[in-house]
């Protein structure tokens, strides 16, 4: 007969073997893509759209050897910068392409006030946003990009104005011309990307619009060394969806042997790392390809290719798609294009991860602090689980009151573990003791501790956010460890109160048990220990007053 604290044992291990396991399978380590020879003309082909004829989309070349071109007001240029309250861009002429975005309301650290870049071209860190038209009539083919002209070098949206338009021109013949613009708005990072083709030709203009981000396989800055082996190493790659599936997601690696490929209405598809995203979002009543490439460089791109607009002759038209570059926050997300906002991506525990982030941030919109907010919500949930634990405990102290007997039993027969087992069993229903009461509650509560932590982990709202003292980042590990010990302590509490296991192995593993734990809280997030932390205080005050009502009864709790 297995007894109570062998089933406790088991549990417990489990439950961490559990956690650990969601936590490396949810955040994967980079791998560097290991192209094929084959892949040399990755970079020229592309999913068909759905009324192009006109052949391949364009080779992404450099810009980084053009010479600079004079602007149309005689600004002499080669990029152009863009600044809102929320995004700081920079636009290469050559395509108009967005190569570099800076959020000045997330700072790369909290030692630093530079604003966190999420798109960049340098040495460091290749990842930028790409956009074009491709088709019979292409401003973009496998020859070369367009050479846009601006009227200014910086563009600034002022105050007391909502929106910023941003034109780039271009002069595609004699008879057509086409300005790009981009169109800001104030608290957004939602940019709308809009070609506008005057063709007072005398024949159609078609064309369709493309989007892509291309990336190249380096680190993701949000994510700091911290933690040595056991430090953070999420997933970066990218997402989409489908007809089928509004959340998709493959890594850059699995991009080289199996590129996604998928005809949609609506959709997106765009690139993710910790915390942030950048994605296309194309016109929601096109049917629309997705596709992945994985160049001969090395680069990865994930592109979106909308179906071919007319324009007809000697009349005006548009073709466009959104842009979104910036964190996820999945409230706002949600409203750009279904299944975005799954890019907060809680796992298969979001079914309760999610109502955990609502509870957080209604209460956090009242106290004003997460930690504080963390608090409240590990009251709330010890309350629901308040009748269940209560049992538990209950049976804990029965088990307590009863060690003594039991101790007697396994002395008794202790050459025959067949009578020891069944004079054990015949005691607990005697007494009408459960062995598994205590235990049963930890499991039960352990998927709310999962789902806190991919909370914890996901959501932006958690990054760089302060507690209390020398709590300064929530989403990180306490700097002085001084959470993790006071749950190693709690802990140790909380085992002096339950019953001692007869075994004197179990009794040793079990001693072990706080330590082992205290060790993989060293490198958990603060904000998690914190919920642990208060969680076993309240259940050791609660135990401790069912221990002592039993105890003092002389009788075991039905």
């Amino acid at each position: 007969m297995i007894d109570f604290q062998r089933y406790l044992l088991i549990a417990s291990i489990a439950a961490l073997s559990l956690m650990l396991l969601v936590e490396w399978q949810k955040f994967e380590p980079n791998t560097p893509v290991i192209t094929s020879t084959n892949s040399s003309n990755s970079s020229t082909t592309a999913a068909p759209t759905t009324s192009n004829d006109s052949g391949d989309l364009p080779a992404i070349i450099s810009s980084d050897d053009l010479t600079t071109i004079k602007a149309n007001a005689g600004v002499s240029t080669k990029y152009i910068t863009v600044e809102t309250d929320v995004l700081d861009l920079k636009i290469d002429l050559h395509g108009g392409d967005i190569v570099y975005a800076g959020l000045p309301d997330y700072t790369m650290s909290l030692e630093s006030n530079d604003p966190f870049v999420i798109l960049e071209k340098n040495d460091t860190r290749n990842y930028i946003a790409q956009s074009g038209l491709i088709g019979s009539n292409a401003t973009d083919t496998s020859e070369g990009r367009p050479q846009f002209a601006a009227t200014n070098a910086n563009y600034v949206l002022q105050d007391g104005s909502d929106t910023l338009n941003i034109d780039l021109h271009y002069q595609y013949s004699d008879a057509i011309t086409i300005i790009k613009r981009f169109r800001l708005s104030r608290g957004e990072y939602l940019i709308n990307v809009e070609y506008l083709v005057d063709n007072q030709s005398d024949a159609p203009f078609q064309a369709s619009f493309f989007g892509q981000l291309k990336r190249g396989d380096s680190a993701d800055p949000s994510v700091n060394d911290e933690g040595g082996m056991f430090a953070m190493k999420p997933f970066i790659g990218v997402a989409y969806a489908t007809n089928e599936d509004l959340y998709n997601k493959t890594t850059f690696s699995k991009m080289q042997d199996k590129p996604v490929k998928a005809s949609v209405n609506g959709g997106w598809i765009g690139v993710i790392q910790h915390y942030f995203v950048s994605a296309w979002v194309p016109p929601v009543d096109s049917v629309n390809e997705l596709s992945t490439i994985v160049t001969k460089q090395g680069m990865n791109i994930a592109r979106v290719t909308s179906a071919a607009v007319t324009i007809a002759p000697r009349s005006q038209g548009t073709i466009s798609a959104d842009f979104y570059t910036g964190p996820k926050d999945q409230y706002s997300l949600q409203e750009i294009s279904p299944g975005l906002e799954l890019t907060v991506d809680y796992g298969w525990l979001w079914w309760i991860a999610q109502p955990l982030f609502w509870l957080l941030t209604k209460i956090h919109s009242v106290l004003g602090n997460w930690g504080f907010s963390i608090i409240a919500v590990t009251i709330l949930v010890k309350a629901a689980f308040f009748q269940l634990n209560q049992k538990a405990f209950t049976s804990m102290a029965n088990m307590r009151k009863f060690q003594p007997k039991l101790a007697e039993i396994k002395e008794r027969y202790a050459d025959d573990r067949q009578k020891q087992s069944q004079a054990m069993m015949d005691l607990y229903k005697k007494e009408k003791i459960n062995p598994l009461g205590g235990c049963l509650p930890m499991v039960v509560q352990m998927p709310v501790f999962i789902s806190l932590y991919w909370v914890l982990m996901e959501s932006i709202e958690l990054r760089h956010a302060p507690f209390i003292l020398w709590i300064h980042d929530l989403s990180a590990m306490d700097p002085y460890f001084v959470l993790p010990l006071i749950m190693g302590l709690s802990m140790f509490i909380q085992q002096r109160l339950n019953p001692a296991p007869p075994d004197p192995m179990q009794a040793k593993i079990m001693q072990w048990m706080p330590i082992v734990f205290t060790f993989f809280f060293l490198f958990f997030p603060a904000g998690l220990v914190l919920y642990w932390v208060v969680n076993n205080t309240l259940s050791i005050i609660q135990q401790y007053i069912i221990t002592k009502r039993i105890e003092k009864s002389g009788l075991p709790s039905r």
